[in-house]
């Protein structure tokens, strides 16, 4: 639900990297079905009883045939219950009316009573939320919500706010009216069956038709016109040789996890408009990892999540042994509820320890315990909503005690600390199984806090023939590209994954750096098996308009361009697509048409920061610096605290001859991210000539916090020369030469240094 790097002038851009997916972003529709359905080949699942009438009945009472209903007396009468008091926001007071005749909700406030009406509602398994029309076709996420569990009604936006271990200042809530709440916008799609918007975008209007609420069964299945009619027109107890509809039980166990996937993970922006039931998952999304804060570092969660990142992590699903539909019927049900079938679901990979679960478990034959999913897939919940930790790894106390992830020895011995958890483990297994993941999460944690003292043990894990391909794919998000050859060698390696979110994530980084090599495999990639590697390849290479290639890589990387083009409109009534659009122009020298791209991503969201800040860049580059700063200043009065806004007005200032209104906004920028090692690194150069004493103190700095970028430990040299530290000049450009023999820079200056030196 929260919102979510080629340096280019003032900034260096935040590419494609917004997440949409989350407590409910919900908004409004057309509530007519589509008429269109039976001439596209879809029938509706109400033709699927004629021969699969039980499973009818099992799909249409599970949570993924409920996934939205329309509300109803009857609904009400049989799962909520009236609301007490009223739920307070701010200046106004809302409350639930489902009497009957009812079904709204009461909002009062300064500007007197409205009333909402309950359209539909979502989910049901924890929690109910409603949604109402609002103008210009937009279905919203009423600001009342029910807790099924306790039987309360809830502050919907409230209870999606994220609280992080030690954080004394929660995340503030959007208002309900907001675009995150809109149902149109993001998470209709696994609402809902055979969904259109029709967004218009001069407009900004909504027409949106679907084909039935809920997932009904041609989500999964496909249209099924043809096969209905096949069906009745084959002898009566003849198979069909043909189905001519889509079949989980000829899936490969790949193909079931991607189809479950596609609703089930927390990704980005999709890369295509709609996915094909079958399709694989990283040919149409991207997947959100551990740079997310909404994930512990040890990988658990932490925030609102969809599965499917945990998934990658589980031993279980790497031996490629397991897939969704093992524990899950197609109708979304659980397949091993019953108590003396618990530990079923392990069979037949973990036959011995479900045989001799007690000695295994440490616990009672028939306690909680003893369930292996009770240590291995423990329940948490956030937003009220609750979910099984599908990584499947063992309980981690001691990740606990480091990182304040949750365990499952704590969830439930919940008058036990983490360390006591961590000793009975210890003595129970002599092997230290913990270790493995305290070591990846401790590099999660050190690339968060970018801490780079473990950059080495980052890079090797990175191509580790082991590696995990979530947290490989994490930590290549999170260490910086610099001219670093050991991170480029990395870099290149993991261009060559087998996972394409490893070879995706490479792309995006090598993008940074400039290399022939590094280009090479950038062009490479755009002829890639998976479409998620072609795009951040055709992403890399707009910065390179002008790039001239032969007759087979010059249509991959067309083809791949296309493709990157049509991924940044898959939603084209979400900010993040014009603002990545408008990236794409501004690296290609488009300035214009990256303007135009910005003005459509702030008329939908305003506060955008980023945009405004990358629209200072554009107008920078136009030679419009009155504009540029005006950007910078909007940017600023809806976050004055933002690094990149305060840092990107210091060079603004600077470019104006304004030193000491931009040694005031670098300073600033600085202090609010101490790690910005590009904010030390102008403050150097801008004090240099007046202060150079002062300037050698900032450039210690920058070398500091980016000792494998060789141009901050250059500006250090020409600092301490100015100073008249020459043998500490010479020591660092040395230094600079042992590492990156060809910085002409750096032996330009050792040269003349030590032809002016005075002879010993």
């Amino acid at each position: 639900m929260r919102s979510k790097s080629n340096t280019v002038v003032l900034l260096a851009l935040a590419v494609g990297v917004v997440c949409f997916c989350g407590l409910p972003p919900f908004s409004t529709f057309a509530t007519e079905p589509r008429r269109n359905a039976e001439v596209e080949g879809f029938a509706g699942s109400q033709s699927c009883r004629e021969c699969h009438e039980s499973f009818y009945q099992l799909w249409s009472t599970s949570f993924h045939g409920l996934a939205m209903q329309p509300y109803s007396d009857a609904l009400a009468e049989e799962k909520l219950i009236p609301q007490k008091e009223d739920v307070v926001i701010g200046s106004f007071r809302y409350r639930a009316e489902i009497g009957k005749r009812q079904g709204w909700v009461l909002e009062k406030g300064p500007e007197g009573t409205k009333k909402y009406r309950m359209e539909h509602a979502l989910g049901g398994k924890n929690v109910f939320y409603f949604l109402t029309p609002l103008e210009k076709g937009r279905l919203q996420t009423l600001p009342v919500a029910y807790d099924v569990s306790r039987k309360e009604w809830i502050d919907m936006a409230s209870s999606g706010v994220r609280h992080f271990p030690g954080d004394q200042r929660p995340e503030e809530p959007f208002n309900w009216k907001e675009w995150p709440y809109t149902f149109n916008t993001a998470c209709y799609s696994c609402h809902v069956s055979q969904l259109t918007t029709n967004y218009d975008l001069k407009s900004d209007t909504y027409h949106t038709v679907w084909a039935e609420p809920g997932i009904n069964c041609e989500t999964c299945h496909g249209p099924s016109a043809e096969h209905n009619q096949s069906a009745r027109e084959a002898p009566k107890g003849q198979s069909l040789a043909d189905l001519k509809i889509i079949s989980t039980k000829t899936m490969t166990k790949e193909q079931r996890n991607h189809l479950c996937a596609s609703c089930h993970a927390k990704t980005t922006a999709p890369l295509t408009p709609s996915t094909p039931p079958g399709g694989r998952f990283f040919d149409h999304f991207d997947l959100v990892t551990l740079e997310s804060p909404d994930y512990y570092p040890d990988g658990r969660d932490l925030g609102e999540n969809y599965t499917y990142t945990s998934w990658l992590m589980s031993p279980c699903v790497k031996s490629g042994k397991l897939d969704c539909m093992h524990c899950h019927t197609s109708s979304g049900r659980y397949r091993f509820k019953k108590p003396e079938d618990a530990n079923k679901a392990c069979l037949p990979c973990h036959e011995e320890r479900v045989n001799g679960a007690p000695a295994h478990t440490r616990h009672e034959e028939g306690s909680a315990g003893n369930q292996c999913i009770s240590c291995h897939m423990p329940m948490t919940s956030f937003a009220r909503m609750n979910r099984s930790d599908h990584s499947m790894l063992p309980p981690a106390p001691s990740a606990t005690m480091a990182y304040q992830s949750p365990n499952a020895c704590n969830l439930c011995h919940t008058d036990k600390d983490a360390a006591w958890a961590d000793r009975q483990v210890r003595e129970w297994l002599p092997r230290d199984y913990q270790a493995p993941l305290l070591h990846r999460a401790s590099l999660i944690d050190a690339a968060r806090k970018r801490d780079w003292s473990k950059r080495e043990e980052m890079l090797h894990y990175i191509t580790s023939p082991d590696r995990n391909e979530v947290f490989a794919a994490s930590l290549i998000r999170l260490i910086p590209p610099t001219l670093d050859l050991k991170i480029a060698q990395a870099l290149l390696k993991a261009a060559g994954d087998p996972s394409p979110l490893v070879r995706a994530a490479a792309m995006e980084s090598l993008a940074m750096i400039p290399s022939k090599q590094c280009l090479q495999a950038i062009i490479g990639a755009t002829g890639d098996d998976f479409r998620l590697v072609r795009i951040r390849a055709a992403a890399a290479l707009s910065a390179y308009p002008d790039l001239q290639m032969g007759e087979e890589y010059g249509e991959k990387i067309r083809k791949a361009d296309a493709e990157h083009l049509t991924s940044l409109l898959a939603w084209s009534d979400q900010w993040p697509s014009h603002y990545n659009l408008g990236n794409y122009y501004l690296n290609r020298g488009e300035l214009k048409e990256a303007i135009t791209c910005y003005d459509r991503a702030l008329t939908i969201e305003p506060r955008a920061v980023m945009v405004l800040v990358n629209a200072s860049i554009a107008y920078s580059r136009m030679g419009e610096v009155k504009k540029s700063e005006e950007s910078l200043q909007k940017a600023l009065r809806t976050s004055p605290e933002n690094g990149a806004a305060l840092f990107n007005m210091g060079l603004l200032k600077a470019e104006l001859n304004d030193p000491q209104q931009a040694e005031s906004y670098l300073k600033a920028a600085l202090k609010q991210d101490p790690q910005m090692a590009q904010a030390a690194y102008n403050l150097c150069i801008l004090l240099a000539g007046d202060r150079p004493g002062e300037a050698v103190g900032f450039c210690r700095e920058a070398v500091g916090l980016r000792s494998d970028d060789p141009k901050y430990a250059y500006a250090l040299s020409i600092t301490l020369q100015q100073t008249g530290e020459t043998a500490e000049a010479i020591s660092v450009l040395k230094t600079i030469l042992e590492e990156y023999p060809e910085y002409q820079d750096a032996q330009v200056l050792l040269r003349q240094i030590l032809s002016t030196a005075p002879t010993p």
